[in-house]
């Protein structure tokens, strides 16, 4: 699947941030308690403009977290509706910037604007590109029954089924002992 590079960092961010759910993270801890890991997770992904820093704006990202993470499993339909009322929520306005070594890409919200706030409309903006392209079974959760990660199938025949390597050797290891031992 294509879509611009905007689109697929944003997207790819959204699943780096949910994915840092209990559910979803190796350790089955929640990769984003602090605030350190916060601004860990923003170098990771090349996050600019406005960071506070303090509690409340963790708290307010690890909520925007849970709405994206929702957000993802919705019909399209009802995705389109969550993804409206995030850009009017923030008013916001899109504009074409270039910045930090990016080309040219969208924005929406000033670069001051609160971060929970950014990431809310960044991934909205993307998520207007898989919704307007019909392509919202690109965006799924973990085949995993244990895992609650989240998936990005940017692959040609969009038959990505698990959120990471770990996952899918996991299952695939299940399977193959269940089928040995009903052979056996």
């Amino acid at each position: 699947m294509h879509f611009a590079p905007d689109t697929v960092d944003a997207l790819e961010f959204a699943v780096a941030l949910t994915d840092t759910d209990p559910g979803a993270t190796r350790s089955g801890e929640d990769e984003l308690a602090t605030i350190e890991q916060l601004a860990a997770l923003l170098k990771e992904n090349r996050y600019s403009g406005r960071v506070d820093g303090d509690e409340a704006e963790l708290r307010e990202v690890r909520a925007t977290r849970e709405r994206l993470k929702r957000t993802w499993s919705l019909d399209r339909d009802a995705a389109a509706l969550e993804v409206n009322a995030m850009l009017a929520e923030a008013r916001a306005l899109p504009y074409l910037m270039r910045h930090d070594g990016f080309d040219w890409h969208l924005h929406a919200t000033a670069q001051d604007a609160p971060l929970a706030e950014r990431i809310r409309v960044e991934v909205a903006l993307a998520l207007v590109d898989v919704i307007r392209s019909g392509e919202t079974d690109r965006l799924r959760v973990c085949a995993a029954d244990d895992c609650t990660g989240l998936v990005l199938d940017l692959s040609r025949n969009g038959s990505k089924r698990f959120c990471s390597v770990r996952c899918g050797n996991r299952v695939n290891m299940i399977a193959f002992r269940a089928r040995k031992e009903h052979a056996d």
